[in-house]
């Protein structure tokens, strides 16, 4: 285990029996995550994400493969702590607030140990720090989706836990919120020094909140890197697809000796009216000042590229492309 590792995930292997058999769901996941640090799990609904959060908070046991936070071990397949010793938050993706519970009870619930002007003292800090001061006699239906969130992270935070798991936080919320959220989210988290594990499968909240981030695949982790790693040196044909815009082209078609695959981003295609490259335009948004368009080579690829502002070509129109990228990312076939 690394020096510095609050959270260490060891060949987790997760699944539930089925007729005849078992069907694996999370296969061979390793990952470790510092003190401190927001950790992000990617992918599209069904890829495991959610299953491995469920593992580490207690709910889905481990057919191989271990846990281990802050130096103890949570699990491991023939021996698991319960839920409640495992000193890990959640908050859930609906944000699981008790409705005929006032906002002071809701922060509270976990506190119940705790002697009265004790718990009292930690759910008005709480409320002073997720900046909701004098809301501690409101009613969950009485406060905005941004309000509510707040109250769920200072729920979640209530008894210090060791981590702090988030289950699509935003997906409650329109997207001019979870933007701005996402930010203050962050920053609530980095300044109480919580080590965090969320899963999403949007790239802009990844991206937007994590430190590292997992692309999660068919119940694979296929890389778990930085954002601008992620981008810029994918480790996987999947990653370099699914992380921002792009496509995989095979290198004869862009004049590349060596066989392959090579990823093209819009931003390294350029309209070149003597390029070798053709293709026919397909679409056209406006972006604002320029816009992106879609357009298909012969052999059947799509590509997307973007426009500067001026004149663009019009859709079906046949079109030159000169490729440029001085670091191409490349694959064998």
């Amino acid at each position: 285990m690394h020096v510095d590792a609050q959270l260490l995930l060891e060949d987790l292997h997760i699944g539930y029996p089925v007729a005849g058999g078992f069907k694996p769901v999370v296969e061979g996941l390793s990952l470790q995550l510092g003190r401190g640090e927001i950790g992000c799990l990617l992918g599209a609904s069904g890829c495991g994400k959610t299953t491995v959060l469920r593992s580490i908070a207690g709910f889905e046991p481990l057919q191989q493969g271990g846990i281990v936070l802050a130096g103890r071990q949570l699990a491991a397949p023939q021996r698991a702590l319960p839920a409640e010793q495992r000193r890990v938050g959640m908050m859930f993706q609906d944000y699981a607030l008790f409705p005929h519970l006032d906002v002071a009870a809701n922060i509270g619930f976990g506190l119940r140990g705790l002697q009265r002007a004790k718990r009292k003292a930690r759910v008005q800090a709480l409320l002073q720090y997720v900046g909701l001061p004098g809301l501690e006699l409101r009613y969950p239906h009485e406060l905005s989706g941004g309000q509510q969130q707040r109250v769920a992270l200072a729920r979640a935070l209530a008894a210090a836990p060791d981590l702090l798991l988030l289950d699509e936080p935003f997906s409650n919320l329109d997207v001019d919120t979870r933007q701005r959220l996402a930010g203050e989210l962050r920053d609530l988290l980095k300044a109480a020094g919580t080590t965090v594990l969320m899963v999403t499968h949007d790239q802009s909240e990844a991206f937007a909140m994590a430190d590292r981030i997992g692309v999660m695949h068919e119940g694979r982790l296929l890389q778990w890197s930085s954002a601008q790693a992620l981008y810029q040196a994918p480790q996987d044909p999947f990653v370099a697809g699914f992380i921002g815009r792009g496509a995989l082209i095979q290198a004869a078609q862009l004049g590349i000796a060596g066989g392959g695959r090579v990823l093209v981003r819009p931003h390294s295609l350029l309209l070149d009216p003597a390029a070798v490259l053709r293709a026919r335009v397909e679409g056209l948004v406006f972006r604002g000042p320029g816009s992106s368009g879609w357009v298909r080579l012969a052999g059947g690829e799509r590509l997307e590229l973007d426009f500067g502002p001026g004149q663009l070509p019009e859709i079906g129109a046949e079109v030159g492309l000169a490729w440029h990228d001085p670091a191409p990312v490349r694959f064998p076939d």
